[in-house]
């Protein structure tokens, strides 16, 4: 139990550095479209970079892979990388002009939605968890809270 615990914790401090980036990223690339004029150059430019350090990555952890696919894999398992470039084209043209709080509360609408359906469904061969009160009620707080991001604050 008590290595679970270290391993939540852990896995957790992970996933809030991954998602202090998401925001920075939305930032730059957005200043980087702006400057260049130039969305889909900006989204190209940070696939291009990403790629190069998911390469060095992969190469210096597990050698060179010797298939791309296995049998048995589901075609739409490959498709991760089409909600990416969505994910990338779209918030590098609408948070220069919606602000990067804005654009992310709608993102973060987004994922809440999809991992509760994911989640309730066991969608993708994911562990399923049930839809129940305690787990309702913490997404309605989290889309209350996410909500209130884009409250304006009054001035006095």
């Amino acid at each position: 139990m008590l290595q679970n615990t270290h391993s939540l914790v852990l896995y957790g401090l992970i996933m809030f550095i991954a998602g202090l980036g998401i925001p920075v990223m939305a930032a730059l690339n957005g200043g980087l479209g702006n400057k260049l004029q130039n969305t889909p150059l900006a989204a190209t430019i940070l696939l291009f970079v990403g790629l190069c350090i998911a390469l060095i990555y992969l190469f210096t952890s597990s050698g060179v892979p010797k298939t791309l696919f296995v049998a048995g894999t589901p075609w739409y398992f490959y498709l991760g990388g089409c909600f990416v470039m969505f994910y990338i084209l779209t918030i590098t043209w609408v948070a220069p002009k919606f602000g990067i709080a804005n654009a992310i509360t709608f993102v973060l609408l987004g994922q809440l939605v999809a991992m509760t359906i994911i989640d309730h469904c066991g969608f993708f061969g994911v562990k399923q968890f049930g839809l129940d009160l305690k787990r309702l009620t913490g997404l309605v707080l989290m889309i209350a809270g996410v909500l209130l991001v884009l409250s304006k604050p009054q001035h006095s």
